[in-house]
This record gives structure tokens, sequence and C-alpha cells, in this order.
């Protein structure tokens, strides 16, 4: 089933979920969906053919069923209210709501795309391009980087990032980032992702000396907190992390490149474990 944001019709997320229920029963049926919302099978039946509306006491009984919660509850519940709503202008701004709550776009590496994460210039390189408006002299970008890498070591990347289609060549020679995000699954592809994260977690100690207060952020916390704050921190980490890249997507004229390195993780051992 694809996930909730994408879609914009709040009944057809509902219908999908009662497909796959009946998908994996056949047993599964209108009236078990009726009894799980509390509403007579007849109800549900004009609700998933679009015929009538979800009760607006049913809305948190529709998460429970759903299994959503955070971000893409939020997300659900403006979609039930967009389809309700009857002034345009209403229906507009509801829509461009939940629209932001969307994730930015991503794309999936392949295993062959691997090398992208092997040195963490390559990334720097493909986001230095957005600044130069595509002018990819190895000479200039290699004095650009921070802190500085070997000419030679940029061309390879300019390269790599070429074959790979994260850049496209234009016709007059400038070279265009092709996509605003990437992602990896799978064991091989975090094992990749992981030894990039521990370089840029590198420069970001590095840059304690190296950058000026004035160019940089750095800041730490050390808290105690019980299970619940932990996972709502956790998720705000999330959420900052994504809300970030939307922003960075509405810059129209980069004129500079960043890290941001955000960790979040355990430093002492919780109640009742074993050392």
């Amino acid at each position: 089933m694809k996930p909730v944001f994408e879609y914009l019709d709040y009944r057809a997320y509902l219908k999908d979920a009662y497909e796959e229920r009946k998908a994996e029963s056949s047993f599964y049926s209108y009236r078990m969906m009726a009894e799980s919302f509390g509403l007579f099978p007849s109800n549900i039946f004009r609700i998933l053919h679009s015929e009538a509306h979800l009760p607006a006491r049913c809305h948190s009984r529709a998460l429970e069923f759903l299994g959503l919660s955070g971000r893409a509850a939020e997300y659900y519940l403006l979609l039930m209210t967009y389809a309700r709503e009857r002034s345009v202008r209403e229906r507009n701004l509801i829509l461009e709501k939940a629209l932001t709550l969307r994730d930015v776009a991503r794309r999936p590496l392949e295993s062959q795309e691997l090398e992208y994460f092997s040195k963490w210039w390559t990334a720097v390189l493909r986001a230095l391009l957005e600044t130069t408006g595509g002018r990819a002299v190895p000479s200039e970008l290699a004095k650009l980087v921070i802190p500085p890498v070997q000419e030679s070591d940029v061309k390879a990347s300019l390269e790599l990032l070429v074959e790979l289609g994260l850049v496209k060549r234009a016709s007059s020679g400038r070279l265009l980032p092709a996509e605003a995000h990437l992602t990896a699954g799978g064991e091989a592809k975090s094992h990749a992702v992981r030894g990039f994260q521990r370089q840029i977690l590198s420069l970001a100690s590095a840059a304690l000396e190296q950058i000026s207060p004035e160019e940089r952020d750095i800041s730490t916390l050390t808290l105690s907190m019980d299970e619940n704050a932990f996972r709502e921190i956790r998720e705000l980490v999330r959420e900052c992390r994504r809300q970030i890249q939307k922003r960075v997507e509405e810059s129209r004229e980069s004129d500079r490149v960043m890290h941001l390195a955000m960790a979040f993780f355990p430093a002492a051992l919780t109640s009742g474990s074993k050392p």
C-alpha cells in the first residue's frame, strides 16, 4: 500500500486499506470494518465508494484503523477536512498546508551508485555547482572546498557525478544537479551511508578549530529524559531535518554550501540494562 502522503483523497486511502486487509484475509468484510468505526456496513460501503463522508466522530477511529500518527495523522486529518470544505479559498489553504507535510522528493540510489558516498567532497561538489551556476573548473572548485582537496580528486568526483546521472552536462558545458535529494536502503547501502556520516561528523569536529564561530553554529546538550520524551525528541529531530530540506528547496540563488550534522544518541546505560 502506498504511503498516505501520495494520496489527496482520504477515501481512496481508506478503500486501499480495506482492500489490503481483504487480500490478507478473504473473510474480512464491510461489516467487520464498520464495527471498527461504529457504523453500519452500508455507511462504510458508501464512504469507500465516495458517495458519503466519514463522520467527524469517526476521525480518531480512522487514524487508529490506519495506524497513522504524527505527521501522517495530521496530513490525513487535513485531507478529511479538505474533502468536506465547500469554500474554494479555504480548500486551497487546507491543501497548501497538507502539502507542506509531504516529504521532499527523493531518488533511491542503486548499488552501483554507492561510490557517491565514498568521498565526502563528492556531495559538496554537487551542491557547489549550484552556487557557481554549473561552472565546473576543477582547479577553481578544489580551492573552494573546505578543507581544500586535490584537483585530481575533483575531476574524479565530477566524472562520477556525470556517470551516475546525478549532474547533467548542459549544451554550454556547465554541470547542473539532476536531482534534489538522495536516499539509500539495504544493508550495503546503509553501510555506505554510515561511512559518509562518519566523514561529516569528523569534519564537524575539525570545524570547532578551523572555522570561526561567526561562520558556524555548533552546540551540544546532555539530558536526562523518560521514554516518551525520547521518542518525541527523536521525532522532532526528524521533523526539523525535513523542514530544513523544504526551506532549502525554496532557495533560488544559492551562494554557499553547508554541512548539517544532527546527532541524538545515548550517553549512559538505561535503568536495568547491563554494561
